[in-house]
């Protein structure tokens, strides 16, 4: 018997790259299924004139609240997300159902053809990000820059920077590369200047609790790595009751059997950092990300969050 499933997607070119990846891998594992690809607008897509920091309360689940109740009204079977974007907490009902193998994590700077590094960016030069993670970084290395607000998908970005608007902006390497833009990347930023974002590079496919069919199908696009790793990283964000709208950074490396988690929770003028490093079994990812959450509060994150 085929199976009809149906993803659920922004409308976004990347995100559309991302619905059909899924699409395409799903074909390839299971030749019983047709899948479609369903276009749903979230908030995020509809309101471009306000910076995310600004949006407050409201920004919580804002690139994925629509695509949630699709899944939940049985209007689409799965939803594919950034899972960077995939609040720690999901709605009653819901589950995620695979985090597929992850891209670069890292953060990639892109500036105009002049400039060659980081370094390189002249004194006062405008960057633009509407991440408070990236905005917090960079003026804790760079506190001359001129950090701006920008919204819009990565081609409006891009488009930004080549009418001079921008000296730089930064983005999600894995993004650029998926849409064929690493040409694009003047630099690919260490991870001592710019701590990744939670579950940056990889996707997530979230699914209903009580359709075993459908997590069946799904469960073989799991990346284990990629999974437990992710699994650290939303743990550190869950113990710190933060979000995306809040300058938190993490990022876990797997070695085997050994966990390296790396975590950081700064203040949005970059003036005041915590970090801290955990190492443990992977068996532990969640247990690791925890404890560094508690770590870093009892050092002084606790003041900066609030």
């Amino acid at each position: 018997m085929i199976q009809n499933l149906i993803i659920g997607t922004r409308g976004s070119q990347l995100a559309l790259w991302q619905a059909n990846w899924v699409k395409a891998r799903l074909l390839e594992s299971q030749p019983n299924i047709e899948v479609q690809i369903q276009v749903i607008s979230t908030k995020g897509d509809r309101v471009l004139d306000v910076s995310l920091p600004k949006l407050g309360e409201q920004g919580k689940g804002l690139f994925t609240k629509e695509l949630e109740e699709a899944i939940v009204g049985h209007r689409v079977d799965l939803a594919v997300h950034s899972l960077k974007d995939l609040p720690t907490e999901l709605p009653s009902g819901l589950e995620i159902g695979a985090i597929c193998e992850r891209e670069d994590v890292r953060d990639a700077l892109v500036a105009r053809e002049d400039v060659k590094s980081f370094a390189a960016l002249p004194e006062h030069a405008r960057v633009g990000t509407s991440s408070l993670r990236r905005q917090a970084q960079l003026r804790a290395v760079r506190p001359d820059l001129s950090i701006e607000p920008i919204r819009g998908n990565v081609d409006t970005r891009l488009r930004k920077l080549d009418e001079g608007q921008f000296d730089a902006i930064v983005l999600a390497a894995a993004g650029l590369h998926r849409l064929g833009h690493a040409g694009r990347i003047t630099e690919h930023l260490d991870e001592d200047v710019m701590l990744p974002a939670v579950g940056q590079g990889a996707l997530a496919i979230e699914i209903r609790s009580n359709d075993p069919a459908t997590a069946e199908i799904i469960r073989r696009l799991n990346h284990e790595a990629t999974s437990v790793a992710c699994k650290a990283e939303r743990a550190f964000l869950k113990g710190l009751g933060g979000g995306c709208l809040v300058p938190i950074a993490a990022h876990a490396r797997i070695e085997g059997d050994t966990l390296n988690l790396r975590g950081l929770v700064a203040s949005p003028d970059g003036t005041q950092q915590v970090t801290g490093v955990r190492t443990g079994r992977s068996s532990d990812a969640v247990s690791l990300g925890l404890e560094l959450a508690d770590e870093l509060l009892s050092r002084g994150a606790n003041k900066i969050l609030r």
